[in-house]
């Protein structure tokens, strides 16, 4: 029987009762079938990860008492997801996905093709939560509000962002993005792509560049996943060698 792990706001340490959420009471009463004294797996994104047992469980009411943190919490590498908003299905999979492959922050876009003229950023954080939980990550990538590509880009912090150019005009992700250090940030634009004038204005500002994703033609949630695994690979905490 698999050991439930949960994300908390809380601080955690040793022999502290922390309550949880109503929806982790009734998870874990309701579709686990857990009582008091069974054990979980809580982390906070600060404290590192922690062996646990239910203090106390009632309907939407539970809380857990820390015992000992099994793994300290580590660093985590910045690597950030923009990608154009889409239908709500591929956003919910591109949050779950990008959450596995470690981004620290997904940042809906809307662009001019954009098909979704709205995004339900606390369900895609809800998912990326439960994807944290399931992943065995020590932390949840933060879930930005959902603004206009020009309004990000204006506030950037100057991270190096790395563009998918679906005209294949730009070298390849793997020739750009090896040798980068993070932080790094990947952008993906709607399906039926970026317009040129969109293209002119992201190749304009200094900290864009870019790249090409191999000859062929990719849906927009296949290539958040691909570029976000070539930046894991080339610079992030994946340790290819």
């Amino acid at each position: 029987m698999s050991t439930p792990r949960l994300f908390l706001e809380q601080p955690l340490e040793a022999g502290r009762e922390v309550p949880a959420t109503p929806g982790q009471a009734h998870y874990l009463g309701g579709v686990m079938r857990r009582a008091a004294g069974d054990p979980v797996l809580l982390f906070n994104g600060q404290d590192g990860e922690w062996e646990a047992r239910i203090a106390g469980l009632r309907k939407d009411r539970a809380s857990f008492i820390p015992e000992r943190q099994s793994r300290p919490q580590a660093p985590e590498p910045d690597i950030r997801l923009l990608v154009a908003a889409v239908k709500r299905d591929a956003m919910d999979w591109i949050a779950e996905k990008a959450t596995e492959l470690g981004a620290s922050l997904i940042q809906p876009v809307f662009t001019r093709r954009s098909i979704a003229d709205r995004v339900n950023t606390a369900r895609l954080a809800a998912i990326a939560q439960e994807a944290a939980e399931q992943s065995r990550r020590l932390t949840v990538p933060r879930l930005a509000e959902a603004l206009p590509l020009h309004a990000v880009l204006d506030a950037w912090d100057g991270t190096k962002l790395l563009v998918g150019d679906e005209r294949r005009e730009s070298p390849p992700i793997a020739e750009v993005a090896r040798g980068l250090r993070l932080p790094l940030a990947w952008l993906v634009g709607p399906e039926g792509g970026f317009e040129r004038a969109e293209l002119d204005d992201l190749r304009r500002r200094p900290f864009v560049s870019t790249t090409a994703l191999g000859p062929r033609i990719l849906r927009a949630e296949t290539a958040a996943v691909a570029g976000l695994a070539v930046l894991q690979a080339l610079a992030g905490d994946w340790n290819i060698e």
